[in-house]
């Protein structure tokens, strides 16, 4: 028998920066986001005796833990540890894992917290844990942010979990995911104008956060007028997507990601700057670079008659195209018999 589990990756179109502590608890935050048809995936298979086996397919990291021995969160694999010490080391016997992600961590598209999200998954599933949703997304959130203490927001865990197009709110005491009935045709639409290309450099979203923490603290007015501009937005362009009026929306990405540069001088360089005027100049209404910036992955959203043109002058300057479709579901888990 086989367990198996696939979390999406999710790109963000408006509100990254307000899921992030403090500014959620105090001002409320809130995020539109969509999961795509990138996973991280796993599989549990159980053992004979109580060994945990935990194969890294991405890194090529295989480790072996017997019932004697301690986790020790040494930078290998500690999101995989983690969730097996949050969980508790079953009393159903030991297992093999294996994991693997379409993309890996510093993309920004929440690739490490769909893995947290696949993971509490395989073990909720094998322990046969009676766990929501919201239940799952807030135990992978407290795993990878408070256990390990990964700087970061809280909207990949519940974009991974709940799955497609969300308005999530993040309030004082709660997190509520509101589902956009967006209709078929908005969907394909979107997949025709939107256009995502990886910049081909990673970025270490840590030093993002700690910079838009250490600001947000200590008030400085240009990032806290940027993050409350930026749930406005947030707010305008939940209401342009489902009116249909997608060139609007096009044009908000392009707003929300000029504020976005705001809060931190650290979230976008001379290099993403120049990627992005080139991309508009081209043809692209908007764009924004997915995650907390830095690096990784850039979105854009384009005239569908200019959007060849975008692309071919983006791999011009180094960037890879990724075939962008998006996913209606979130977590899903599995068994195998007979496997």
């Amino acid at each position: 028998m086989l367990i198996r589990a696939k979390a999406p990756l999710r790109i963000s179109f408006a509100g990254g920066g307000t899921d992030v502590p403090p500014f959620p608890q105090q001002e409320g935050g809130c995020v539109l986001s969509a999961t795509i048809n990138q996973f991280a995936t796993g599989t549990l298979r159980p053992r004979a005796d109580q060994n945990i086996c935990i194969h890294s397919l991405d890194f090529g990291v295989s480790l072996t833990y017997r019932p004697e021995d301690q986790f020790i969160y040494d930078g290998k694999l500690d999101l995989v540890k983690a969730a097996i010490l949050k969980m508790g080391c079953s009393d159903r016997g030991g297992y093999d894992l294996f994991l693997q992600s379409n993309a890996p961590p510093g993309s920004g598209l929440g690739s490490s917290s769909a893995m947290m999200v696949a993971l509490v998954g395989l073990l909720k599933e094998f322990k046969q844990l009676p766990l929501t949703d919201y239940e799952v997304a807030d135990l992978a959130y407290v795993i990878e942010r408070k256990e390990l203490g990964i700087q970061g927001g809280l909207q990949d865990h519940y974009a991974a979990t709940f799955g497609g197009v969300n308005y999530i709110e993040f309030l004082a005491d709660r997190v509520v995911v509101n589902s956009l009935k967006v209709p078929a045709d908005v969907i394909n639409e979107l997949e025709c104008n939107l256009l995502l290309c990886y910049t081909g450099t990673m970025r270490l979203s840590a030093s993002i956060i700690d910079d838009q923490v250490g600001r947000y603290r200590r008030k400085d007015e240009e990032t806290l007028d940027a993050l409350r501009e930026i749930k406005q937005l947030t707010d305008a362009m939940k209401s342009a997507l489902l009116r249909r009026q997608l060139d609007q929306f096009g044009r908000l990405l392009h707003e929300e990601w000029e504020h976005k540069k705001k809060v931190s001088s650290k979230i976008s360089n001379p290099d993403l700057d120049e990627l992005y005027r080139v991309a508009r100049r081209e043809g692209a209404l908007g764009g924004k670079i997915t995650g907390a910036g830095g690096g990784g992955f850039m979105l854009l959203y384009c005239d569908f008659e200019k959007k060849h043109r975008v692309a071919e002058r983006m791999k011009e300057m180094g960037c890879t195209i990724t075939d962008l479709r998006l996913e209606p579901s979130g977590l899903q888990t599995w068994r195998v018999s007979g496997a």
